[in-house]
Order: structure tokens, then sequence, then C-alpha cells
């Protein structure tokens, strides 16, 4: 599932809601930036002055100075103004990516876990890092350059047209011939730069892939396999970017050559209207000063131009996460009890291919249920659904008679608790690891955080240098891949949920260490309803019930004992991993 992409209309909303925030900080660029135009108009008006007086004769060596002396003030006020215009550019360019930063990391975490995980790694990443790049890019970059440059051309062209209308319209030649050229980069640049976004984040989503799965490709020997989705997406990257290269190789020629134009013809009108007598020759120098004063930002404009766009769209798909919806507050419903049900429950992950196909089942508050059953069968879905990861196609998956896809987060997280073998340390301390998991009101003390680990049979915590204020993660002790999945049970135990979903929550472990942690993790939850999701048969021989799930059903469920005496499929499978036969 691709994640949505704001459409014009939004964007122009969602723009104007920014900019209406940050007004006080727009007002100052505007001030400023007029300002230092302004300050840039009194230069090549006071050599105009100069050339006049030279033309008429009257000039004395103290009044030339004088002048002289002006120019340079105005050269320097405008130098100094126009840096702290572009400082205060570059501080609105700031806060508002910050602020777009913090919606956008925001709304990410707002929303259902199950939306987050079918849009895939690849689209996430790409507008977390390389879209909010384009974003800074276009704040830092474009926006000063275009937001500057267009109140100097209009300030410029104000003063030619207050010195002589004719030469005015001179000024403004250049805009009627790039306009068509213009117009038709932006009916294609948002298209483009869409499309050449969702090219990176699909060859960024395959990339992911294959380097995760590393290992699994070269036991399959699929090399060629991945390697040609590789180039394919790199093929789509490929042309997605050469199309926005040739929206930028019709635009930027024409507007170069086309710039160039107002300058020359100003001087041809402005001259034969100097010799005819219809105007000064200082005029005529001032208003070829100020034209020539419009040809760079005219040209920085559109050269920028394709940054904005490109910021724009990446704008868009940022903002298009605003369209999903987030995971409600509204506590609603509340659970009567901790009893789960499970009532014809179907799913799918791919249209038409059930993964699981009518499930039925009941389970009681403070039961152990062991769900078995060989690779593919369904039973890790059956936990994504009991713990609201997931919503069923068909059917119902109640806790205490509510839906639990229905259930709010807070409540969700209090009741039902999913641990599975992807587990991730932050970057912090030991403490700060643990103590995300602590309830609201619990003090996360040591005492407390130590007993969670000695649950889990975590005893090399205590050995370690700091104990728990030593760093862990990126840049800090490498924590080994049991070592992470302890500290996640450890979590679980601070958390104390009424019901614990393990997906092979132990499988890390090694055999003897995952036993005796599943006992210990046990004596801790006991009365909690703990649902174990297991690929090692001792967990199954350990609990109250076994759900035995093959192609997409329960196929027998029954106490160890029972099912071992029925001789079934369950019997077969303890069989074979005994050993015996």
């Amino acid at each position: 599932m691709s994640l949505p992409v704001a459409d014009r209309a939004e964007v122009r909303r969602d723009t104007v809601r920014l900019l209406r925030a940050e007004r006080g900080r727009v007002a100052g660029v505007v001030l400023l930036t007029c300002l230092a135009t302004g300050a840039g108009l009194v230069g090549p008006y006071l050599l105009g002055r100069i050339v006049n007086l030279v033309e008429a004769g009257t000039a004395t060596l103290g009044t030339v100075d004088r002048l002289a002396a002006g120019v340079l003030a105005a050269a320097f006020v405008q130098l100094l103004l126009t840096r702290y215009a572009r400082r205060a550019v570059y501080r609105f360019g700031e806060h508002v990516l910050r602020r777009l930063r913090e919606d956008f990391v925001g709304r990410v975490l707002s929303l259902p876990t199950r939306v987050v995980e079918r849009s895939g790694t690849g689209d996430l990443t790409t507008r977390v890092s390389a879209d909010v790049g384009n974003v800074g890019n276009g704040l830092r970059g474009a926006l000063p350059e275009i937001s500057m440059g267009v109140l100097q051309i209009l300030v410029l062209v104000v003063a030619v047209t207050w010195l002589h209308p004719l030469l005015g319209l001179c000024a403004l030649l250049g805009l009627p011939l790039v306009w068509p050229a213009a117009r038709w980069y932006l009916r294609r640049s948002r298209e483009t730069y869409l499309a050449e976004g969702a090219a990176l984040s699909a060859a960024l989503e395959g990339a992911t892939a294959t380097a995760e799965g590393g290992r699994t490709v070269e036991a399959l020997g699929v090399q060629e396999d991945r390697r040609g989705v590789t180039d394919r997406d790199v093929g789509v990257l490929y042309r997605a970017r050469r199309g926005s290269l040739r929206l930028r190789s019709v635009l930027f020629p024409v507007a170069e050559a086309v710039f160039v134009l107002p300058v020359s013809v100003t001087l041809l009108v402005g001259g034969a209207m100097y010799l005819n007598g219809g105007m000064s020759l200082g005029v005529l120098v001032t208003c070829l000063l100020y034209v020539q004063q419009m040809v760079d930002p005219m040209i920085g404009v559109t050269q920028r131009m394709e940054e904005l766009q490109r910021a724009g769209a990446s704008f868009a798909r940022l903002r298009g996460v605003q369209r999903l919806p987030e995971e409600s507050a509204d506590p609603g419903r509340v659970p009567a009890d901790d009893r789960i049900e499970l009532s014809g429950v179907r799913y799918s992950y791919v249209p038409g291919h059930d993964v699981l196909r009518g499930i039925d089942l009941s389970v009681r508050p403070g039961e152990r249920l062991a769900v078995v059953g060989p690779s593919g069968a369904g039973k890790t879905t059956i936990g994504r659904l009991l713990s609201g990861a997931d919503a069923p196609g068909a059917g119902h998956v109640l806790l205490g008679g509510v839906p639990v896809a229905e259930l709010a987060p807070e409540v969700l997280r209090e009741r039902i608790v999913l641990v599975n073998q992807e587990h991730h340390v932050f970057t912090g301390t030991l403490r700060e690891n643990l103590a995300i998991a602590a309830p609201e009101g619990v003090e996360a003390d040591d005492t407390t955080l130590l007993r969670a680990l000695d649950a889990v049979d975590a005893d090399w915590a205590r050995g370690l240098a700091d104990g728990l204020d030593t760093r862990v993660g990126s840049g800090g002790e490498a924590l080994s891949p049991a070592r992470a999945q302890q500290v996640a049970l450890a979590r679980v135990v601070l958390l104390d949920p009424h019901t614990v979903v393990l997906d092979e929550a132990t499988s890390l472990l090694d055999p003897r260490t995952a036993r005796h942690t599943e006992r210990s993790l046990a004596a801790v939850l006991e009365g909690r309803t703990v649902i174990a999701i297991a690929h090692r048969l001792h967990t199954a021989h350990d609990a109250d019930r076994v759900a035995v799930v093959a192609d997409g059903r329960i196929t027998e469920l029954g106490a160890h004992d029972e099912l071992i005496a029925a001789g079934g499929a369950y019997a077969a499978l303890w069989s074979s991993w005994h050993g015996t036969d």
C-alpha cells in the first residue's frame, strides 16, 4: 500500500496555514527585502545625477564626491540589509522545516500499526529523508532566492516606470516571452517530480528488502532475480529523472536567452529617445542600471523554480500522510472482561488468497494457550489479529465483547501486548530502554527495572560497567539479538498487560535459556492470559491448551496430553520433534 499524496488544493491550504503561523517572520522578511531593494535603487539614481551634472557642465568636485559617497553608503546599507533579509528568510525556512518534521513524525506515530507496516519502509524512509531534504533545500535555497528576487523585480519595475513609463514596458518585455515555457514547465513538473519520488521509494524498498534478506537470497540462489528487480527499479528511477531533466532543459535555456532582451531593448529605445531629446542621459543611465539589476533576479527565480517545484512535490508527499486515519483518542467502548473470542475469522494479505479460513477460538482469562503448526499455516497472522495490529477481513476478533481493532490505543496497549521476533534497542541508556514501557504513574526505579530483567534471566545486565546507565544501541554497548530479545521481554514485565501474545518471542535464545526464560516469565505473568505462538514444542507442553493450525484453520484444540492421546497432527509433530516414531 502506497501512502497518499496531497492534491493541489490541500497543498495550497497547508501552505497558507504555515504562512499564517509564521506571519511575523514573513512580514519581517518582506520588510527587510523591500528596504534592501530600496537601498539598491539609491546608487543608480545618484549615478544618474552625476551624469546629468557632468553633461550639463555644472558638476563640481565637491558635488561629485558627495554623490559618490552616497553611492558607496547606499551599497553598504544594501549589503547590510540583504544580509539580514537572507538571515530572516533562512530562520523562517528552518522554523517551517522543523514544524513539518514534527508534524510528519507525529502523524506517522499516530497512525495504526497496520497502516504503517503496509506502507513499506521504502516509502516512509524516502518521505522522512529525501522529501524532507527537498523541502529543506527549497526553504533554505529556493524560497530566499525567489522571494527576494520577485520583490526586487517588482521594486525595480516600479522605479523604471516612475522614471519613464515606456522604458518600464521595455523592462517587462521578457516576461510574456518566457511565460509559455514557464507554463509548459509548471503543468508537467508536479506529476514528474511525484513520479520521481515514487520511483525513489520503490528503488529504496527493493534495495532494503534485498539487503535485509541477503542470507535468504543466497540460500535460495535467487541472486539473479533480485538483481533483475533492482535493475528494473533503477531503470524506472532513471527514466523518471530523465523526465525532470527534460523539463529543465527546455525552461532554463529559454529563460537565460529571453531575460537578456530587456537590457538591449531598453538601451535601443532609451538611446533613440535621448538622441531625440525625449529624456536626459542621466535618466537613461539610471534606467539601464535598474534593468540590468533585474536580469540576475529573473534568471535566479527561473532556475530556482525547479528546486521549488521539487520541494512542492515533496511537500505534497509529506502532507499526504494527513489523509490517513489516525488512532482515535476517544476511549470508546471498554471490554467487559479479558475473554478473547474469534468467530468465523478470515484474513488475506492479497485479495482472493485467504491466509485464515474461518477461525473459531475462545480463550479464557488467565489461560495459557499455545498455537503450533507448520510454517505458513497462519499462526503469526492470528497473533497480529489478536493484538489489534490488523483487522479481520471477515468475522470478529473480540476482547470482552468489543472488537479488538476498534479499541482505543491506550486501552489496547493496557490490555494486549504483542512480542514478536523483531526487537528494537533504542539509542540511549538501558534504563531509558526499559522505562519507556513503564505504565504512566508508575515509578521506574532501579529495583523495579532490575526485577523485570531478572524475570527474563537477563543476568548480564548487572555486570555492565555502568549498570542501568550503560548506553546501548548505536554508538553504545552492542547487545546481541538474544539480549535485545530479553530487553523486549523485560518491557512486557514492566507493562504488565492483561494479555500477552508471544510470537516466537524467545526464538533467538538457546533452547535451555528459552525454556527457563519462558517459565520465569510465566511466573511473573501468573493470572494473565498468555498466547504463545511457538516453534519449540516444550512451550506447548507447558500450556493449558494447544491449538494446532494448518492451512488457515484450527484442526486440533485441547490439552497436551489429550492431543497426544488422540494421535493426530499434534502427536505427529511431538513425535517428530522428539525424534521418536
